[in-house]
């Protein structure tokens, strides 16, 4: 009797509940009473939990958002972003630390490998003049064969300048990765170790490799245009090996540049050509002889001063950065004319003028190398 006036004082938001009667039988009804409370109440509670929200996952990112949310538009210098999958790290700061060694311990390694090259160069010149003398003797004993291959390569080979048989090796090696992006079963391979990004998983071999990686044929044949262009003058005032070692490091340091770039604004995607390398060659030669005249390749009849140039693109590369642009990757073309005037102005003189203790180590290594041998027999 006491749960039927329970039940009639209401139960909740003016609503009565009552339990069930069983056969009739209040009692029975009264005694099941609290056990069918409990069920219902246990249900209640499991519907409630299986409604809770699912902790969201951290999937990796396919394409760049950057602030504003936009989907990130693809260049048409770069290769396709659907099957690639950007990690990038919650901590980006962190995400230069290998990065900023790598760059300067290869560029210390180009540059003590460039001044050994340099001396094993010179040492061998005198060997190589007796060698050419002798080798002149013989041709002019020997009987010629017309039509010659072998003979027409030498000459077309020694009519070149010292900077285009240097950019030789360099346009080979661009055109070899140009060709491997165009094997279906090796884009993600390419995609991994020959474009440049901080949200990869590989940061440091790309910045090397990426140099000599061009996935559009206009964009590689427009660098290697421009280095083929510069490479006399680039040879005759750094010479061959100081070239090879600006330009290499050149590449990876203007990649660096891009690193801090993306991960400053948030704008992470891929990067490859040899742009910021060229930037280089082209700001040295600039910097260098100032007053040369220029022109473009479309339009040779005007004119303009290496200087002047120099100004607009470093501009242009600057508005391209603060702006957001995507179609190059500016920062990487700023960075790599930055590293140039640098390098006319003060590096030439801190680092390549400074080899002469290491120079002098190797020329130790090479001369009592020997000779220690020889005494312990």
């Amino acid at each position: 009797m006491a749960l039927r006036g329970w039940a009639q004082r209401g139960w909740g938001c003016g609503q009565a509940w009552a339990p069930p009667v069983f056969g009739g039988c209040p009692e029975l009804s009264a005694a099941r009473a609290p056990r069918l409370l409990g069920r219902r109440l246990n249900l209640f509670l499991q519907q409630k939990c299986g409604f809770r929200k699912a902790p969201r996952k951290v999937e990796p990112r396919r394409s760049d958002t950057g602030s504003s949310g936009e989907a990130y538009k693809r260049s048409a210098l770069i290769p396709p972003l659907e099957e690639t999958v950007f990690y990038p790290s919650p901590y980006p700061i962190r995400t230069l630390v290998k990065p900023f060694f790598f760059t300067i311990g290869f560029t210390g390694c180009a540059f003590g490998s460039a001044a050994i090259w340099q001396y094993e160069s010179l040492k061998s010149r005198v060997q190589s003049y007796f060698d050419g003398i002798k080798a002149d003797w013989l041709d002019s004993i020997r009987p010629q064969k017309e039509g010659d291959l072998r003979k027409e390569i030498n000459k077309w080979w020694n009519s070149l300048s010292d900077g285009q048989r240097t950019v030789t090796g360099i346009i080979a090696a661009n055109t070899l990765v140009f060709c491997l992006w165009r094997v279906p079963s090796l884009n993600r391979t390419m995609m991994r170790y020959f474009t440049s990004n901080p949200a990869s998983k590989v940061l440091c071999s790309p910045m090397l490799l990426s140099t000599f990686s061009h996935f559009s044929l206009f964009h590689m044949a427009a660098n290697m245009y421009v280095l083929w262009s510069f490479s006399s003058s680039i040879v005759n005032i750094l010479g061959q090996e100081q070239f090879v070692a600006v330009y290499l490091s050149a590449g990876v340091i203007s990649n660096f540049v891009s690193y801090v770039c993306k991960v400053a604004t948030g704008r992470y995607g891929p990067s490859l050509g040899a742009s910021g390398a060229i930037m280089t060659v082209l700001a040295a030669v600039c910097t260098k002889i100032p007053e040369g005249r220029l022109a473009i390749i479309f339009l040779p009849v005007f004119t303009f001063t290496a200087g002047n140039a120099l100004k607009a693109i470093i501009a242009m590369d600057t508005a391209g950065m603060i702006l957001g642009w995507k179609f190059f990757d500016h920062a990487a073309h700023l960075g790599g004319a930055l590293f140039g005037i640098w390098y006319i102005t003060y590096g030439h003189e801190l680092i390549w003028k400074n080899r002469e203790p290491l120079v002098k180590i190797w020329h130790e290594i090479r001369t009592n190398g020997p000779k220690k041998g020889g005494g312990s027999k």
